[in-house]
């Protein structure tokens, strides 16, 4: 099969925003919250979300099989067999969502041999459109306004700003900013919910996410191929990218996302994982 991502993105778009529009319907109203056997939070908007964009893109291409966060669970062997499909989480930053605080959003990914060769990340409440394809470079749009092209920054020891997880912090990210403050300079901290933590690193506006502890493949797919595009990578602890649909686990291991690839974080981390 030839696939040319580059083809399906003016789509997938449409499918992003159909999605954040009913994330938002239920935004606006006095939804229930209910819980996983994770016990994660789980809402209406979820699945609303959910359903338009699996609906959307099977019928985009109904050869490519669809991998939602909200999907009926399928084993490695299945799922071996998938050269490209879609990895979609419908609503990312479900803590977020409930809190109100509007860091949430719309991740699809085209994956490919393993890696994201298309990506949309899409914040309805801010009304922002990350998006990338393979060597097509990134873009950010908000709202009808044109696309503009987006680079991650350079590396310099004295300015280091980092990203934070707004839900998520652990003593080994505390580890890692303490060291980098030390070693470098001390760093500024962005707390932000979602894959919005990545699409920072892919602005230009911080140097470093780093994610110690557990996420899943659709967290970070689509985010990816748009840091990927401007300039960034993400990794493992050693530095290896990461790869998608590799293992029986949806699991990643802990990251980072970086915005210069000629600086070398690992160096920061304590107890590598």
């Amino acid at each position: 099969m030839n696939i040319h991502p580059q083809h399906y993105l003016a789509d997938v778009l449409a499918i992003t925003k159909q999605a954040g529009e009913a994330i938002m319907a239920v935004y606006a109203s006095d939804f229930e919250v209910m819980h996983k056997a994770d016990q994660s939070p789980l809402t209406q908007a979820d699945m609303a979300a959910h359903h338009i964009i699996a609906q959307g893109l099977t019928r985009l291409n109904p050869a490519l099989p669809v991998l939602s966060e909200e999907s009926v669970a399928l084993d490695f062997a299945t799922r071996s067999a998938w050269p490209t499909y879609w990895l979609v989480d419908p609503l990312d930053g479900t803590k977020e969502f409930v809190k109100k605080n509007g860091e949430f959003t719309v991740n699809i990914a085209l994956i490919h041999a393993h890696k994201p060769i298309l990506g949309v990340v899409y914040s309805p409440v801010t009304n922002a459109l990350y998006f990338a394809t393979e060597q097509q470079g990134a873009y950010k749009q908000i709202g009808t306004l044109p696309p503009q092209p987006i680079y991650a920054r350079t590396f310099q020891a004295n300015r280091i700003s980092m990203a934070g997880s707004r839900s998520h912090a652990c003593a080994q990210t505390q580890a890692f900013f303490t060291k980098v403050a030390t070693k470098l300079s001390q760093p500024e901290i962005i707390s932000m919910g979602s894959s919005l933590k990545m699409c920072l690193v892919a602005e230009g506006v911080v140097d470093i996410y780093a994610r110690f502890g557990p996420t899943s493949e659709w967290d970070t797919a689509a985010a990816h191929c748009v840091l990927n595009e401007a300039g960034g990578a993400i990794t493992d602890t050693h530095g290896i990218a990461l790869q998608y649909n590799s293992k029986d686990s949806l699991l990643n291991p802990s990251f980072l996302a970086i915005a210069d690839l000629q600086h070398d974080w690992t160096q920061y981390i304590e107890n590598t994982t």
